[in-house]
């Protein structure tokens, strides 16, 4: 299971979107693709735990962690397969951990821990709680945002993560992450 964890090699600048529920990280991500005509890595927890929701009417529990790492992976090292020039992430197995130690009494499962501090990114674009709160199925905790940047903030400097912080509206944060990934992407030519 733990080779399942880890990223295999790619030729590509990877980016990760980093940050609370509801700060419109899909959504950049998407954007960002089409931007660099490249693809995206959506969050694979949504997916998991949408269908765990629609047929079981529970949320993520500590046992679906390690099956969302597993999943979130999988599709990551696929897709980093299909691009040379950027690959952009809704998420990454960091965040995965942030939500495990936030939610869940400070634990996190040590192979979780392992892969999220061992698997490497060019550059985290952290979303801050500056857009509106969209309820679905899913989220669930309006009145942490902050709470939950703070922790996405503290996990991205502890573990000495390049990261730029994006704020504003959709216009100002793409044209702030296009800014800094066009700056790694002239430093690998």
């Amino acid at each position: 299971m733990e080779e399942k964890l880890k990223q295999q090699l790619s030729d590509c600048v990877k980016v990760v979107l980093f940050g609370p529920e509801s700060t419109g990280k899909t959504t950049l991500s998407k954007q960002l693709a089409r931007h660099y005509n490249s693809v995206w890595v959506p969050e694979y927890a949504r997916e998991y735990l949408q269908n765990k929701w629609n047929n079981e009417r529970k949320t993520c529990e500590p046992k679906d962690l390690l099956p969302i790492a597993l999943g979130q992976m999988k599709l990551e090292n696929e897709l980093a397969q299909k691009t040379d020039s950027v690959l952009i992430c809704d998420t990454d197995l960091l965040e995965t951990k942030v939500y495990s130690e936030a939610y869940y009494v400070g634990s996190c499962d040590p192979v979780l821990d392992k892969y999220a501090q061992e698997n490497t990114y060019n550059l985290y674009l952290l979303t801050y709680i500056d857009t509106p709160w969209e309820a679905d199925d899913l989220r669930d905790k309006p009145d942490e945002r902050e709470r939950m940047f703070k922790a996405f903030e503290k996990a991205l400097a502890s573990n000495n993560r390049p990261y730029v912080l994006l704020k504003g509206n959709k216009k100002e944060r793409l044209k702030k992450a296009v800014s800094n990934i066009d700056k790694l992407l002239n430093k690998e030519d």
